[in-house]
């Protein structure tokens, strides 16, 4: 692990992201993690597990900066991306992640626990049936779906002041929207070519009103 440990180091240098000894061990365990549990689980298409130093870990972490606490929920977490790193990152924020998938939910909940992760819980629902006790400052999207369904199924999750963070990949095929405030922030992920962007939504109380799921 040493080669993807020289990775890591590297990215977060170039993300201006410093990381003490026990948050870089808990970043490679994840990795070594989720190489083993996708032999068997299918958790990603990304095999290699240096490659998933930039492709999951380092694309989690780059949108740290734009993380509002203190509860957070990451809405199709699948293997816990960008979930996991980034309740290691932030350890005094507490992360939701939920996901319909069970082998992918139970994949987050032993990572968690050989992590020694306590500030995550795991909901393995659908978005839709999803019912908290407390509504979310920061609601978070990795390729889950398209911006309007996005809205549509988490509006109802946000606080007053809560943000929709999406990530995607090109800005083109982002639509306006009516009634909220929409930022697209570059992203830039070190080793990765590909284009990524990050969509942040701050919704305005008519959308809430209009959107509102129950």
């Amino acid at each position: 692990m040493e080669s993807c440990k020289q990775s890591l180091l590297a990215g977060l240098e170039t993300l201006n992201i410093s990381l003490d000894e026990n948050k870089i061990a808990q970043l490679l365990g994840f990795v070594k993690l989720l190489e083993k549990w996708n032999k068997a689980y299918n958790l990603t298409a990304i095999r290699n597990k240096e490659a998933m130093i930039g492709l999951h870990l380092l694309d989690s972490l780059a949108v740290a900066p734009y993380i509002q606490g203190p509860r957070v929920i990451d809405i199709g977490t699948g293997a816990g991306l960008p979930g996991i790193p980034l309740a290691i990152y932030y350890p005094n924020i507490h992360f939701t992640l939920l996901d319909s998938n069970a082998k992918k939910t139970r994949f987050v909940q032993q990572a968690i626990l050989e992590l020694g992760l306590k500030n995550i819980a795991v909901s393995h629902t659908r978005v839709e049936q999803f019912e908290p006790e407390q509504t979310f400052d920061t609601v978070i999207t990795r390729a889950f779906a398209s911006l309007p369904d996005i809205l549509k199924l988490t509006t109802r999750l946000l606080s007053d002041q809560g943000i929709l963070l999406a990530m995607k990949g090109q800005a083109a095929d982002i639509p306006e929207l009516e009634n909220a405030q929409t930022t697209i922030i570059p992203i830039h992920v070190p080793d990765i070519d590909a284009e990524r962007c990050l969509v942040k939504i701050q919704l305005t109380k008519e959308l809430e009103e209009t959107t509102w799921v129950k």
